[in-house]
């Protein structure tokens, strides 16, 4: 246990919090599989690091501002949790400090105005569409902007796709197997929403009747993975609210609001709904794991495509699902999948890590890039908007054509080979 302090002055989560920190024995285990320590070589930037200096500030023996710089540059790709041989939930640990440091430190103007015009965007998908087109039309006309802008009009797409709009009710077709709701994200609706088109497509064909309830809202991750409590509880209250009982499932096809929505009992941990919220949370399932489990229909024509598929972090490490995408993708007759050498290791994007630290997220984000493009594949796969988004950069950056598509966007368009022939 944490010594020196009193875990109740740190709220709610000071229990989770000292629980991780004591579970650590230091062996070094994650260092390997840690991105950031890859990059930048130091023990500090490692989750076994950062948890000593979690410690000690939680233990009054470290400023929160020393500590600060390293406990950002975490990916909170959750990749040293696999590779801990003592089981430490280090997702327990790093969300929390980051929300608890907010009381006790101000962050320089330049990153609280970023964090700001983050927070009051991208969550809302009008508003993010509004920034995103105001941001490629400077972008187009080479107007000048704040340094701390650039990372932003970066990852603004040459052309953004047209809004789409998906009914509350889709009904399956042929016997009905399931009834689910689905999330429809925010950026996702914004950058990829024929994402949320070919998933409800996909599970119409599989008989699974789907719900949009047009009272959700976003997941709240991008707001609890960057210590902002009171909006992450907001947005999770607002999501038990919205989604009915009547649903075998609550479906995401985004890892990264998967994963937050999986922790909600711990971001409401301490208040009246922390018990519905884990109810909620054993509801919450990734469209490919809940396809794998139910049972899919084949597609039936042959596509001789090669596909390379990439490993979303919250998909394969928050939520432990990596088989389930591949076997899928292998059920289209003729695909090839192909792995990507050094998949296990984050592609950079990781919820506003570009825009926080752009340097870190450009290296990992090439290097993806030279890996995807090594494996000579015609189609990258992956299950998170963010990855996607991410690995069409940094593919175009470097002259590839190799077009990035959501596991749910392969499938439907095998699916529709039946009836092109």
């Amino acid at each position: 246990m944490l010594h020196q302090i009193q875990t109740d002055k740190l709220g709610p989560m000071g229990s989770a919090m000292s629980e991780a920190v004591s579970t650590c024995v230091h062996c070094g285990f994650c260092l390997a599989a840690c991105p950031t320590y890859r990059e930048l070589g130091q023990e500090m930037d490692s989750p076994r690091g950062r948890i000593v200096l979690m410690k000690e500030v939680l233990e009054g023996k470290l400023p929160w501002e020393e500590a600060q710089p390293h406990v950002d540059r975490c990916l909170g790709c959750l990749s040293c949790e696999p590779a801990c041989p003592s089981g430490v939930p280090y997702r327990d640990l790093i969300s929390p400090f980051r929300a608890v440091a907010q009381k006790h430190f101000k962050r320089p103007f330049a990153d609280r105005l970023r964090r700001l015009l983050t927070r009051v965007t991208l969550p809302y998908p009008r508003r993010f569409r509004a920034a995103m087109q105001a941001g490629g039309w400077i972008k187009k006309i080479g107007l000048w902007s704040p340094r701390m802008l650039r990372p932003m009009l970066d990852l603004i797409p040459a052309n953004l796709p047209a809004a789409q709009t998906w009914p509350e009710f889709t009904e399956g077709s042929g016997p009905r197997r399931a009834r689910v709701g689905l999330l429809l994200g925010c950026a996702q609706q914004v950058l990829d929403p024929d994402i949320n088109t070919a998933t409800i497509e996909v599970l119409r064909r599989n008989g699974v009747d789907v719900v949009a309830p047009r009272t959700q809202g976003c997941c709240g991750g991008l707001a609890w993975h960057t210590g902002d409590l009171a909006a992450a509880r907001k947005f999770a209250r607002q999501q038990l609210d919205a989604f009915p009982a009547d649903v075998d499932a609550i479906l995401s096809n985004a890892a990264g609001c998967g994963s937050a929505m999986h922790e909600y009992a711990l971001v409401l941990r301490g208040t009246p709904l922390e018990d519905k919220a884990r109810c909620f949370g054993k509801r919450v399932k990734d469209v490919s794991s809940f396809l794998h489990e139910l049972g899919l229909v084949p597609p039936k024509c042959s596509w001789p495509i090669r596909v390379a598929y990439h490993d979303a972090c919250h998909l394969a490490n928050a939520q432990g699902v990596r088989d389930e995408p591949r076997s899928l993708l292998r059920s289209i007759p003729g695909l090839e999948l192909q792995e990507i050498s050094g998949g296990e290791f984050c592609c950079g994007s990781a919820g506003s890590y570009n825009l926080d630290e752009p340097q870190v997220a450009q290296s990992l984000g090439a290097s993806k890039a030279r890996a995807i493009i090594d494996t000579r594949a015609e189609i990258v796969a992956s299950g998170n908007i963010g990855c996607l988004a991410q690995i069409r950069m940094h593919l175009e950056q470097q002259g590839s054509a190799v077009p990035a598509r959501h596991s749910m966007q392969v499938l439907r368009d095998a699916y529709r080979r039946e009836s092109t022939g």
